[in-house]
Formats: structure tokens, sequence, C-alpha cells
């Protein structure tokens, strides 16, 4: 694809950022023009955010300059950004789930008449802006229940309701279906057809070559390799991102001892997410769970983890019954889970990194009842420094990257040295380099001894990882494939029976 010849409508030179003597960004040039997609890569932690939310308005660079259209742009907040053409669809949606279609595109800014809000034209501007992305829906109906697509596609309407000139959208498609996928690329290929330039962040890099024009990287805040075209080899773009050779992604498979640590039997879930599962997982065994959306996979290890209720089976550990009524009843038994969503379940993001890693282990760093600050530090280094967490414990969950927070999650519970570790989609939403990372972690639990769970919807994540991997379709157990067995189609074909 060709750029445009005219100028850009957004540069950026020399933007630097800090957080007291942490410098995340250093000297960073950037244009986007009108109607082109740019890629912005690297991996987790690289400071594609951080520079998102300078751009936004969201956070004031250390330093550097900006224009907008061809004039100086140093937006305070993210409203006067929005005020200027500019808009950033996060990864995690914003929307008011109780407020209708219309209530949640122009919320704080509703158009009135004679001091009332003017529900008709509301409801006529809302349906002018879904109409531009080729959206369907009744502008008064609640946002809850609409497919994560359909919100996906609001948030951006919403944005355009501002004319927006240039959007900023990160991980857009992290929680969509390839259908859904398609239908965002398609609206995004009208947006470009509009003039509308776009700044877009993804660590699925296939999805890429499809969508964007050129793909600009950044690694450890610098902006280290352009690519003019985005039809670029995978492993080009992911050795550019981490700085190395990407020989392989997944380690090779440790052998399990024959010792079974954890078996369920029978196991029902009393909400009816899925019944008549038996499996057992043995000493040094990594145990894939596969399995369409709302197969009952989450479910399933929430339930062995003690965070939803049975209704009938058992879950024994080194042969005695501990079927757990709580977490904290599993978790005191060495059976953990990291969630899925970290940041709802996994983590407190305005809290530092050593007091998340210290919530869940406050029996190590308390003193005669009362919490040691030097203890919580101390304990807090020590997993920051085993686990690779690029942060420091003073420093809050909610300034670092994605990955990064994964590894917070995961280090407080394997503080803990648990025998089973459950771990549902360990690398949604990180990119490659820090998938790696996370990869390595849980080689190096099986290589401990440790039992371990994944639950994964990336087909090749749980392929690569797996010694062997339980197929659910439907809330049933659709079978158990051997490593050397299992694929794409054979995984699949029980997926869907």
């Amino acid at each position: 694809m060709t750029k445009p010849s005219s100028g850009p409508i957004l540069t950026l030179r020399n933007i630097c950022k800090s957080y007291g003597p942490i410098e995340v960004l250093h000297g960073v040039d950037l244009d986007v023009h009108a109607g082109e997609v740019v890629a912005l890569l690297g991996e987790n932690g690289a400071g594609k955010s951080t520079l998102s939310n300078i751009i936004s308005g969201a956070v004031r660079p250390s330093s550097g300059k900006m224009t907008w259209q061809g004039a100086p742009y140093a937006p305070a907040n993210p409203k006067e950004a929005i005020t200027a053409g500019v808009g950033m669809i996060q990864q995690e949606l914003l929307l008011l789930p109780q407020l209708s279609i219309a209530e949640n595109m122009f919320v704080g800014r509703y158009p009135s008449r004679a001091g009332r809000v003017d529900r008709a034209e509301m409801r006529r501007r809302a349906r002018e802006g879904m109409a531009r992305l080729g959206l369907d829906l009744p502008p008064g109906r609640l946002v809850a229940g609409l497919s994560t697509a359909s919100q996906q596609l609001i948030e951006i309407a919403k944005a355009l309701t501002h004319d927006a000139r240039l959007l900023i959208l990160d991980e857009p498609t992290a929680a969509l279906g390839g259908e859904e996928t398609q239908l965002l690329f398609r609206q995004i290929e009208r947006l470009k057809a509009e003039g509308v330039g776009i700044v877009y962040i993804s660590h699925r890099l296939e999805e890429i070559k499809q969508i964007a024009d050129r793909i600009v990287v950044l690694r450890d805040g610098e902006r280290v390799r352009d690519f003019d075209t985005a039809d670029m080899p995978v492993r080009t773009i992911v050795e550019a991102m981490v700085g190395r050779s990407m020989d392989q992604l997944f380690p090779p498979l440790s052998t399990p001892s024959d010792r079974i640590v954890l078996e369920v039997k029978g196991l029902k879930s009393r909400a009816g997410a899925f019944s008549g599962v038996d499996f057992e997982v043995r000493r040094g065994e990594i145990f894939g769970i596969s399995g369409l959306v709302g197969a009952g996979r989450t479910e399933l290890v929430r339930a062995i983890a003690g965070a939803d209720p049975l209704a009938e089976g058992s879950v024994l550990l080194n042969g005695q019954d501990v079927t757990p009524r709580s977490p904290r009843d599993a978790m005191d038994r060495g059976i953990v889970l990291v969630p899925e969503d970290r940041k709802q379940q996994g983590i407190i993001l305005d809290h530092s990194i050593a007091e998340n890693i210290a919530y869940s282990n406050l029996d190590a760093v308390a003193r005669g009842g009362w919490i040691a600050a030097r203890k919580v530090r101390s304990f807090a280094d020590d997993s920051i420094l085993r686990f690779g967490v690029k942060g420091r414990g003073h420093q809050k969950a909610n300034e670092m990257s994605g990955g990064n927070q994964q590894k917070v999650v995961i280090a407080k519970w394997l503080a803990r040295n648990p025998s089973v570790v459950l771990l549902d989609e360990p690398t949604r939403g990180i990119d490659v380099g820090a998938r790696s990372s996370i990869y390595e972690i849980i080689h190096a639990l099986a290589e401990a001894g440790v039992a371990v769970i994944v639950v994964s919807s990336d087909l090749e994540e749980v392929l690569g990882v797996s010694n062997r991997i339980l197929v659910m379709a439907a809330g049933r157990q659709a079978g158990i494939l051997d490593h050397k067995e299992a694929n794409d189609v054979s995984v699949m074909e029980l997926a869907t029976a």
C-alpha cells in the first residue's frame, strides 16, 4: 500500500518520558499520515502504551514536541485530545452496560434543547455514527448483552462523533473471534478511505499483515526499526521486537514422572457449566485444556481452585481428597489459580508491585500479626528478580506493561511454592517476547516437579506447551490427546464434536 503524498497529520519528535528515575521513552519520533494504518509494535514494556497515552492526552511527555495537522499539539488531558480530533480505543472497553448505545456514545456531552436532553437528536446522531461503520443496532438498546465486537465498533463510532481524524486502537482484537476480527478490519478500511489515520497496536502479528501499511517497532523505550511494508516474515518482526534471534518460541517439553499429583473425579458444576470431567496430572506435567469459547474451560479450573461451587465430584491431591470449598481452602492445600482477567481478578492496579505480591503471602511478611515493611520489600525484590519483572517494588502496577503485570500475578502465587498451578489464558493480551518469558516460567515449574494446568484459546500455544491436552466441548470432556497425537485438526475435531 502506498503512503499518502501529503504531509503527516501527526508528528512526534524526540519524545521522552520518565517516572522518577525510570525512563520509559527515549527520544521517540513518529509520523502518521491521513488514511494510513501504522502498526506500533514491541514487547510489553517497550513503551507502546506510554506513547499512545501521550498522543491521546492521558500522559504528559517529559520532553519533546508534537504537531497535529501542522500546529503545535500538547493536550493536557484526553478531553483536549478528543476535541482536537484524536481518539483512543482502549483494550479494556469502557462502555457503561446499563446505559443505551446512544447514551454511551454521548455521555458527558448530551445534545440538549430548552434545557433538556434531546434524546431524538442523540439517537439520530448515534444512528448516523454507527451507520458509518456498518453497524445496524437500535440506538436505544442497552449495551449489556452486546457482543464484544459490537461494543468495539460502538467505541470507535463514539470517537468518530467527535470528528476524530486519528484513532489509536490498542489490542482491538484481543477478545474477538475470527469473523469479528474481519468485521473490524472491514470498518478500518472504510475509515482509511475517509482519510482517518490509525495507530494500531497488536500482539497478533499475522493480522498486522492484513491491516497495516507500515510498521514501527519500539524496544526498551526506543524506536529501533521501521518497515515500509507490513508484508514481512513474522520471525523478522519478532527479532526486531526482542533484539535477539527467536529460534524456538516454546521450550522443549520435560518428561513428567509417573507419580500422580492431582486427580479430578466426576466433576460437575453447580451452575451447569460442565459435567463428567475426569483426569489426572502427574508431577512435572504440563496439562493443557482446550476448547471453543463457552466450553466450560474457565469454569472448570475455577472450580478446582475453589472459586466456583461444585455439584458433584472430588479433587484429590497426592491421593487425598482435598475438594476445596473456597479459594483459601485450595491455597492452603497447595493449589493456586492465575485467573484469565489479570486486571479484574489478579492484581490491584493502584497498589505497588510489592504490595500485590505481599497480599498473597501475608504469612511470610508478617511478624506477630504485624506486616513488616522491610520484609515486604525484601520478599517482593526476591520475586521480581526470580521472575524477571521489569519494575521496582515501589512502582504501581498500573504503571507497568501487561506482560509485567502478568508476571507479578504469577510471582505472587508461585512465591507460595504450590504443588498445583492453574493458569487460565496466561498470555492473553501480551506480545510474543513476553509470551516467551511466560513459557519459560511454565517450563521451569514443570522442571521443578509442579503439576501445571494451562487453559488457552490460542491453539498454537496449548499445542506448544502441553504434554497432554484435555479438549472440552459444550461443557463435557470430549477427549484427552497425548502431545505426539495432538495437532490443530485433532483438537478441533474434538472441540466441535
